[in-house]
């Protein structure tokens, strides 16, 4: 049976901007960066030790070696206790954000990478 979410695959046009983006606006680190010839991944988490990382795909090359996959974007919905403070330090960095929203799970705002890409953040207590 499936225990946990290990690894989240992101397929990206540009993978360095990618980083940049993920590193230097939402505070993630490098995990490990790994080349085999022309394929490249690098592994992103949002803390040592964090259970889920995101690898990053050069999403060209992965349409070369599996013709027909899906590589749209991933829903993802991160976590964090005070989403105003982070959505202040996201609009501090010019990242897009969207309004907090409140849901019947709580509150919540989406934000885009540079690719347009669009992810949730939902607050928790």
């Amino acid at each position: 049976m499936i225990s946990k979410v290990g690894q989240i695959m992101l397929y990206v046009n540009n993978q360095d901007q990618a980083v940049n983006f993920w590193t230097e606006k939402l505070g993630f680190r490098v995990v490990s960066e790994e080349k085999n010839g022309e394929m490249r991944w690098i592994e992103i988490a949002p803390a040592q030790g964090a259970e889920t990382s995101i690898v990053l795909h050069n999403k060209e090359f992965v349409a070369k070696m599996s013709p027909g996959m899906n590589l749209g974007t991933p829903s993802l919905l991160f976590f964090s206790e005070n989403i105003e403070e982070l959505r202040n330090d996201l609009i501090n960095k010019n990242v897009k954000v969207g309004d907090i929203v409140t849901m019947p799970s709580g509150r919540v705002f989406n934000f885009a990478d540079d690719e347009e890409n669009y992810f949730a953040v939902l607050e928790t207590k």
